[in-house]
């Protein structure tokens, strides 16, 4: 079965090249749509019996998806010709919605990002864990996300908040960006060789809290005992949710609008999820068989190093090529600018998200994923960590399931690209919540029925495995490009302070918060996995509110897209 992984990269590349033939085959359909027209202008010009008589050779009226015009053509073999066409056409739009050389071009470019973005997440998601969870236990992920993250993500939204008052975009995402990948490459070169020096030990810090052996007092030593491996995590994750809900995102909603995002956001999924693949199994392939963890931790870290080079290269080109086409007239797809509101303080900011109701069940959908991914998660990786100890093993596993995720990604997205196109926005906003609601049953059910053997524990870290892959493909494939096309209809105030404060503290606090009710929980039942019942019901009570918000936010959404093409017709019309 492992084995089997080495191809999904190829599979990933196969069906992508698969698309880009399609788009060639579309500028052969524009072509002939041309002759159609051109037929159709000669049939008019015909005495009107001849009309009568020649009715039954004219086909139906064919959709031209290059002109947005319908054409008329005879019988014989022009009409099997057209008929292959035509369904090359249809498949083409069901498969890759994108026309013309420009989309093509602006897509790649945009798309690029997000692939090394996800690179990296993926990297320094797996090292992260793999350190954390091998040295402090699973548990302590609760107690970082609350003493670590939180104050860490409340800096960091203050500090960005001020920044976006100050510089220009393109200097804002290179100043966000940067620092990240210099800590990575800091930590590897110095910080980590040198850890021995730097921490102290587990009886020291176990004496100083009083012979803590066991419990939350245990958790909060190891963590102390390790800490440049918390400092690891807790930047990693300020990464996580800086890189794709700001970095990526922010410039995302600037240059494409809704029209284009329908058809772009979700493509932009499938297109990074070969990212997860690729990182994958670079880690279980290469640096997973290093002598030493060490070691490993280089190899991982030249591959970030190298994602962020990519990062700041395509966001260069794609701003370039984007402010190219926009002054030249050949791109109608940029999102067009809103007016701004004056600058606001972190005061006034906080109390602007408080008081719009939009803003606030966007933070509800937020929320309700981190809350509710923390509770399945945390309790997952504690069994993991029981069958695979090793830190190399650990990683190995990990590295696999990020590769699972990648393809399960692309694979949702293959087959429900249009499930927000067709069925709508809301219908892909609340099919996270219900997936993950349906997919939870086993496994809480298996840790419930307890897992005192192998083979139990086993099923249990199985049940968990699919819970926590089929979450995160949906969130990729659904939840994310819902999620930011709410962002698209607001004004430019709303979109870069609003979505900071959402993106960033609001996860935080989503995670956070989860960690927090995690930790009470460990204080009183002494660890996760006992405390299953308790995590179950808070769970679906999370669920249930998240369900609710988008169903609110969605007649919201589409009143506020409404007001926002009545606005633009009548700027036109004036």
């Amino acid at each position: 079965m492992r084995h089997h992984i080495l191809f999904l990269p190829l599979l990933c590349i196969i069906q992508l090249l698969f698309q880009f033939t399609l788009v060639l085959g579309s500028t052969e359909n524009g072509k002939l749509s041309i002759t159609h027209i051109e037929s159709r202008r000669i049939s008019m010009k015909i005495d009107k019996n001849q009309k009568m008589k020649s009715k039954s050779l004219l086909r139906k009226p064919k959709y031209s998806a290059s002109t947005g015009e319908e054409a008329t053509i005879r019988g014989g073999s022009c009409e099997k010709e057209n008929k292959s066409e035509g369904s090359i056409t249809r498949l083409r739009k069901t498969v890759f919605p994108i026309y013309g050389k420009i989309e093509v071009k602006k897509f790649l470019l945009i798309g690029s990002i997000k692939f090394f973005i996800i690179l990296a997440l993926t990297l320094t998601r797996d090292t992260k864990d793999t350190l954390v969870v091998t040295e402090c236990g699973a548990e302590a992920i609760a107690f970082l996300k609350i003493y670590g993250v939180l104050p860490a993500a409340t800096a960091f939204i203050a500090l960005y908040s001020k920044m976006a008052s100050l510089m220009e975009k393109q200097t804002l995402f290179y100043t966000t960006c940067i620092p990240f990948f210099v800590f990575f490459l800091i930590f590897d070169k110095s910080i980590y060789p040198n850890r021995g020096s730097l921490q102290p030990s587990l009886e020291s810090v176990q004496q100083f809290f009083g012979g803590a052996s066991s419990g939350g007092m245990l958790i909060l030593a190891k963590i102390i005992a390790n800490w440049t491996s918390a400092l690891f995590y807790v930047v990693s994750e300020i990464y996580s949710s800086v890189s794709v809900g700001l970095l990526f995102w922010q410039f995302a909603n600037d240059v494409v609008n809704v029209n284009q995002a329908k058809r772009f956001y979700p493509l932009f999924a499938q297109m990074s999820g070969l990212a997860p693949v690729v990182a994958g199994q670079y880690v279980v392939r290469y640096t997973s068989k290093a002598p030493d963890f060490g070691i490993s931790l280089n190899r991982l870290t030249n591959a970030v190093s190298f994602s962020g080079v990519m990062i700041c290269f395509f966001y260069k080109v794609a701003r370039d090529f984007i402010e190219f086409t926009e002054k030249s007239g050949d791109d109608n797809g940029i999102a067009p600018k809103k007016k701004t509101k004056p600058k606001m303080s972190m005061i006034e900011s906080a109390k602007f998200l408080a008081s719009s109701q939009y803003l606030r069940l966007i933070a509800t959908l937020v929320l309700g994923y981190g809350l509710s991914i923390n509770f399945t998660e945390i309790m997952w990786k504690s069994l993991v960590k029981k069958k695979y100890p090793n830190a190399l093993e650990y990683q190995k596993f990990m590295g696999n399931f990020s590769s699972v995720v990648g393809l399960g990604t692309c694979i949702v997205i293959f087959f429900g690209v249009h499930v927000i196109r067709i069925l709508g926005w809301r219908i892909g906003a609340i099919a996270t919540p219900s997936i993950m609601a349906l997919l939870a049953l086993p496994f809480f059910a298996c840790i419930l029925m307890g897992l005192d053997s192998p083979a139990t524990l086993g099923l249990a870290v199985a049940f968990g495995t699919v819970q926590s892959l089929l979450s995160k493909t949906s969130k990729y494939a659904l939840f994310d490009p819902t999620t930011q096309m709410a962002y698209i209809p607001l004004d430019e105030e709303s979109k870069v302070k609003g979505k900071a404060a959402i993106d960033v503290l609001g996860s935080r606090i989503g995670k956070s918060g989860g960690s927090f009710i995690q930790q009470g929980l460990v204080f009183v039942f002494g660890d996760i996995v006992s405390a299953a019942p308790v995590v179950a019901l808070i769970f679906y009570s999370v669920l249930f509110l998240w369900f609710s918000g988008a169903n609110k936010l969605s007649g919201l959404f589409h009143a506020q897209t409404e007001m926002d093409r009545a606005d633009k017709l009548e700027k036109k019309a004036n």
